[in-house]
């Protein structure tokens, strides 16, 4: 039976409870050399974490309890198979997540200065060991620590500080012991006070002298499904920042769950990876489920694509694809998984059992041209069309390319075409299936493919058309007729300074002044800013109007933009974007090709 504090705990709030154990009496010892080439986070990591298989009830994963996969003797064996089966594609990280310090009943242990010590039933060498072992493999080796202070090594305020004379933990947390975390589950630290930094000092160093080259810090606020003053542990990702520094030691630093993009200033500058989402697992009886939490990400992605790039990435969590029907999910499903972990380029690393893989688990994970979409030196995709049930994802490469995904996220089969428009140029485009190495040939203006329920293909495109003209029309534009709510604002963001805002309960605007040299469906681009996800009614000349939902930007300050198809006829149009009785985006401009 767990303890108290965790027993009221769902069962994805255990996964930030596993904090850093280190020996009672750990020798510590100078910073040592450590070799290391390419500077941290220049690419996204590659590897395995133990936390899928820990979290899930599929029949023998967790025989002695819930949580009980956790041990030395099952690290070691996924390393092994990691080692032999992925190590040559760059799979290299070997994650221990929560639980390390913790016995099977969910009991946690600590050292006589209030730091993590690891079970000796689950870790029965310590984690130094474990560490070396990995590494004499040619791995990396990663462990995990919530935020704050647990409250099982604050020993009534009076256990002592680490390497800091006069400091115990009364003296590095809040007087009235205020609670932080995603799961409440420590004291949040007070900075202003001298001792505190020394406690994530002691932390620090306790890992990198057991050689350990990433830490997840799980339950980071603002994020975790908490916000607030009391949440707010931006202080304690910079101390760790600044920690880990100083330990001489290159160490990875990945910050877990669901962040707030209203810092993502905060976790650029201090970490190299941030969760963008929640837990990916199910918590059931396979390792995760599409409906759970997979299909969640196409429509919370987007809005982070910008900030990922060298140094710091958008993890999208766990990729579950290896091993059929432990994973819980269908092949196609599996497909679209991967694609989408790919070319949002979030770090690559799988929670299934490397020792039961299947064929085309495999395949998926060892795709080399898939891979070197996620590990090379082009951006991140982004929507180009709406998220819709039918989405195409693109990023321009640094060569001319363009990296294309189709997705079919509805529940039934559907065709989904991806329109050169919709890229930048028209004409004839020569196509490169990644998934199968195959040329596909030349395709004019678009291409369109049949796919099943929740099924993807993922292309290389080459432009051999040419490049687009658009005639531009600023939503502000005196032509243009505002109704309902419908308000010009201004908008520093903004192409022209100002958008059209309040379209909310009926609220329209409309641009009465799109002209087209001929009758046809057009891709028109449309630059929005959105907080939050939002559908609009599109329509023309007053016909009946398509609803497409916008992804968000993030933040009412930023503009992207995506493509909606509307039918045009030669000469003079209008297109109505109307809220009808919910609340749309607010609108920048539309772009209306010309050909």
């Amino acid at each position: 039976m767990r303890s108290p504090s965790y027993a009221v705990m769902p069962a994805r709030t255990l996964r930030a409870l596993v904090v850093l154990t280190l020996a009672a009496g750990a020798v510590v010892t100078a910073p040592t050399a450590h070799a290391e080439t390419a500077p941290l986070a220049a690419k996204p990591y590659m590897g395995w974490s133990s936390w899928s298989m820990q979290s899930s009830k599929y029949p023998g994963l967790n025989p002695d309890g819930d949580y009980s996969y956790l041990t030395e003797a099952n690290v070691l064996k996924q390393a092994g198979a990691l080692a032999a089966k992925l190590k040559k594609y760059g799979y290299a990280y070997v994650n221990i997540d929560a639980g390390w310090w913790m016995d099977k009943a969910w009991k946690s242990g600590f050292d006589e200065y209030g730091r993590q010590k690891p079970d000796p039933t689950r870790f029965p060498r310590g984690m130094k060991a474990v560490a070396d072992d990995l590494h004499a493999k040619g791995l990396k080796a990663g462990i995990y620590l919530p935020a704050g202070l647990e409250k099982g090594a604050y020993g009534d305020g009076k256990t002592p500080i680490w390497n800091a004379d006069g400091c115990t933990t009364a003296d590095i947390v809040y007087d009235d012991l205020r609670t932080t975390n995603g799961w409440d589950s420590a004291y949040k630290l007070d900075f202003a006070k001298p001792c505190t930094a020394k406690y994530i000092d002691s932390q620090a160093r306790l890992i990198a002298d057991w050689g350990y080259d990433f830490l997840k810090l799980d339950g980071v606020g603002p994020g975790s499904g908490k916000s607030g003053d009391q949440y707010d542990n931006v202080a304690d990702v910079a101390a760790w920042h600044q920690a880990i520094a100083a330990t001489g030691r290159p160490i990875h630093l990945e910050l877990s769950w669901s962040l707030d993009i209203g810092h993502a200033a905060d976790w650029k500058k201090y970490s190299q990876g941030w969760r963008v989402d929640t837990d990916v697992e199910c918590y059931c009886n396979t390792l995760v489920s599409w409906e759970n939490s997979v299909d969640d990400r196409w429509d919370d992605t987007p809005a982070w694509t910008r900030h990922a790039g060298p140094g710091g990435w958008n993890d999208l969590d766990s990729l579950d694809v290896g091993n059929g029907e432990m994973d819980g999910l269908t092949k196609a499903e599996r497909q679209s998984y991967a694609t989408l972990w790919a070319i949002a380029k979030s770090p690559l690393y799988t929670g299934d059992d490397l020792t039961r893989l299947d064929s085309y688990g495999l395949s998926l994970l060892t795709n080399r041209e898939v891979i070197a979409v996620d590990q090379g030196p082009n951006p991140p995709a982004h929507p180009v069309t709406p998220s819709d049930p039918q989405q195409v994802w693109a990023a321009r490469n640094t060569d001319g390319t363009y990296t294309v995904a189709l997705f079919n996220l509805a529940d039934k089969p559907a065709s989904v075409s991806a329109d050169w428009s919709t890229l930048g140029f028209t004409g004839k485009a020569a196509v490169r299936d990644l998934w199968n190495h195959e040329n596909l040939g030349t395709y004019k203006n678009r291409i369109t493919q049949a796919l099943p329920a929740h099924g993807s293909r993922l292309f290389t495109v080459t432009p051999r058309g040419t490049t687009l003209r658009w005639t531009g029309i600023e939503a502000e534009s005196p032509s243009n007729t505002l109704s309902g709510n419908a308000s010009v604002a201004d908008c520093s963001a903004c192409s022209g300074a100002k958008k059209v805002g309040n379209l909310y309960l009926d609220g329209k605007l409309t641009f009465n002044d799109v002209v087209v040299p001929k009758d046809g469906t057009y891709q028109i681009k449309v630059a929005y800013i959105s907080g939050d996800a939002r559908s609009v009614n599109v329509s023309a000349n007053g016909g009946a109007g398509t609803a497409h939902k916008f992804p968000s930007t993030g933040d009412w300050g930023t503009v992207s933009s995506v493509h909606v198809p509307v039918t045009l006829k030669a000469g003079t149009n209008t297109v109505t974007f109307d809220s009808g009785t919910g609340y749309a985006p607010d609108i920048d401009r539309i772009d209306v090709p010309q050909s």
